[in-house]
């Protein structure tokens, strides 16, 4: 593994999908030679370069790691509160191209050995000429609404009791404002009209990219497949229940909405 200036490396320590994080005295990332890496190669990777021309160096902690005194492993979604959106925005990137350099050992191909590529961020196969890129997966997440209410919706994968606007993975074939059209209808049987572009996010859960729109109800009534929704309803902002965290662009989408109609009452 090749060495990086101590005072210029970011050092990101994953266990499972966990980061190992200093606590005391103060909250950041761990120094590059206050964790002892792991003795096999493939559980080290070298990401060159980053942003602000830092280098970035991954390891992935056995089971039996011990943790040192004053850290912790803490979640991703953590990680946002704890040392703020840049570094989330950096362990999430860390975090995705580590499990793909694990999963792209071996040429999928011909089954011989891969290798970084030189001057991409790829892995290359000398025997047969295969370049695997990291996947990236869009989805888009897109906030409805009609005469004054939004379109929240309940998964049942989220806490119990919190709503979000609708979201989807984009399928192969199709446009960004077709997965949007698509996806609500499969979910809530509503068609929408009005499609804007919001925003996006790196998603690393585990490699998607959120593409945000908003978009005004066109026909329909609400009538969910209980296999992706459990819930959803029109709420005006005063009727909003539990909502995602400030992490994510859906709450962005949210706070969009409330922001507007409070600008127009």
């Amino acid at each position: 593994m090749p060495s990086i200036p101590s005072g210029q490396a970011r050092l990101f320590a994953f266990q499972g999908d966990k980061l190992l994080v200093r606590i005391e005295p103060s909250i950041t990332l761990p120094g590059p030679h206050e964790i002892r890496p792991p003795e096999s190669d493939d559980c080290h990777l070298d990401i060159f370069p980053q942003a602000e021309g830092r280098a970035c160096s991954c390891i992935v902690l056995g089971k039996d790691f011990s943790i040192p005194g004053g850290m912790q492993l803490v979640s991703l979604r953590e990680v946002w509160s704890l040392l703020g959106e840049d570094i989330f925005v950096r362990a999430g990137r860390a975090f995705q191209l580590m499990g793909w350099h694990r999963e792209t050992r071996f040429c999928g191909q011909c089954g011989k050995t891969m290798t970084d590529h030189e001057t991409e961020t790829a892995r290359t196969c000398k025997a047969c000429g295969l370049t695997l890129y990291p996947p990236v997966s869009p989805a888009i997440i897109v906030a409805i609404e009609r005469e004054g209410k939004l379109l929240l919706a309940r998964s049942p994968h989220f806490p119990k009791g919190r709503y979000s606007v609708l979201a989807g993975f984009v399928e192969p074939g199709e446009t960004l404002e077709q997965a949007v059209q698509r996806e609500v209808f499969e979910e809530v049987s509503v068609k929408v009209r009005d499609i804007r572009y919001f925003g996006s996010q790196p998603w690393p859960f585990p490699h998607s990219l959120m593409v945000g729109f908003t978009a005004v109800w066109d026909s329909g009534e609400i009538s969910v497949d209980p296999r992706e929704i459990g819930e959803a309803g029109w709420f005006a902002p005063e009727e909003f229940p539990e909502i995602p965290p400030s992490i994510s662009i859906s709450r962005r989408l949210i706070d969009d909405f409330v922001r507007r109609h409070s600008l127009e009452s």
